[in-house]
């Protein structure tokens, strides 16, 4: 197990849940209109503290009609330590694929088990990087770095994932 699947979720509607629980409610609200299309984004932001927290979302869009997300906070104890942007953002990336790869497994199990017949996509990792700031330099590594765990980076100015929601909770 890692980090991720062992963590407690929150929404706002719902409250606090585990992984498995999450995986039920997305299943559930693509249910409530499966005419629709949806998307399923991952993001991570971090905290520029001593001791870094790592805000990971699941942001589920109903495409043209908003959506929902569900978040968890890794934080590592003590004395492991995120000394600079660098380590924090290939960490907030590492998070987001290990997030992603075990949706995208799980999801899809769960999906068929569930019957589930609508239009998803789960392709997107949003990271918090951007042309402009100090995070200029690693837009190959961090893009390089979804695109090796099988999925599309998106980066400043459009990845809300990390840079909205996620940054929000850090």
């Amino acid at each position: 197990m890692d980090v991720i699947s062992q963590g407690t979720f929150y929404n706002p509607t719902k409250g606090q849940m585990d992984l498995q629980e999450v995986l039920q409610e997305l299943i559930l609200y693509l249910k409530e209109k499966s005419e629709r299309d949806y998307e399923i984004i991952i993001g991570c932001d971090s905290s520029a503290v001593e001791e870094p927290t790592f805000p990971v979302v699941i942001v589920v869009l109903r495409k043209k009609e908003g959506g929902r997300f569900f978040l968890t906070k890794v934080r590592y104890p003590a004395p492991r330590k995120f000394y600079n942007i660098h380590d924090r953002i290939l960490e907030e990336v590492l998070l987001s694929c290990q997030l992603a790869s075990w949706l995208r497994e799980n999801f899809a199990l769960a999906a068929k088990k569930a019957d589930l017949k609508v239009s998803y996509q789960l392709q997107y990792i949003h990271a918090d990087v951007g042309e402009n700031g100090a995070t200029k330099d690693m837009i190959k590594e961090v893009t390089g770095l979804i695109l090796g765990n099988g999925f599309k980076p998106m980066i400043k100015p459009e990845s809300f994932a990390a840079s909205s929601v996620a940054d929000r909770f850090a």
